[in-house]
This record gives structure tokens, sequence and C-alpha cells, in this order.
């Protein structure tokens, strides 16, 4: 189950590596207004670094409950353990490819960790019946 915990770590810190490069692509960062200053960002990196910022934090909630779901439903930890490493995988992607502007592949990665929480809760529902 250790994998599971660290992929949860790592999960919850991604939000913070991509705001750390929306700044960081950003013009001049104003620390004395932080949503006003990426509000007026024209850098398409640090827009898209941004909006990969706000959806790493909207997937994170779903995950979390999956991993814990699945691991107090009982549910085989090499399942959960193999889930949560293609999850994290899939959302480092897809900020990768959210900066680069790729939006087919970033869709794909989106798509493949969504049903990787999508099948951590269905082995969490199913193994509590």
């Amino acid at each position: 189950m250790t994998v599971a915990y660290w992929c949860l770590l790592i999960a919850a810190l991604l939000p913070y590596l991509w705001t750390a490069a929306a700044k960081a692509t950003g013009k001049r960062y104003d620390n004395r207004d932080p949503r006003g200053w990426q509000a007026r960002q024209d850098d398409p990196r640090s827009k898209a670094a941004n909006a990969a910022h706000l959806n790493a934090f909207e997937a994170f909630p779903a995950f979390a409950a999956g991993v814990l779901g699945a691991q107090m439903a009982g549910v085989d930890t090499n399942w959960i353990a193999i889930l949560s490493i293609v999850f994290v995988v899939c959302r480092v992607l897809h900020g990768v490819f959210y900066i680069a502007g790729k939006a087919l592949l970033r869709s794909l990665v989106w798509a493949v960790g969504f049903l990787c929480v999508i099948a951590l809760l269905t082995l969490a529902a199913l193994a509590a019946v």
C-alpha cells in the first residue's frame, strides 16, 4: 500500500508544481496580488500552467477517495498501486501536455487518469458488497 500513499502525496503536490511553472513563465510575478497577476498574463504557457494547476486540484479529491476507499474495502493492493501509478503518470503528462499546447494528448492522458479513478472507486464498491 505504500506505493499508493506515495502517489497520493505526489498527486497532492502536483498543483503546486504547475503554479510554480505558471509563475516562472509569466511576466514579473507580483506576490501582493497573485490572482490578479495571473489574470493579467498573456503568455500562453503561463495560462496553460495555471489551468493545469486548477485541473490538478479538481482531480485530486476523487483520486484520494478512490485510493482510500479501495484500501478500506480490501481491494488487492497490487491493483491499487498500479492504478495509482498510472494516475500519477497521467497527471504529470497532463500538465506537461497542457503547457506544451498538445490538446489531444492532454485530453487522452486526462481520460486515462479519470478511468483509473473510476476503476478504483468501482473496485472499492464491488469489494464492499
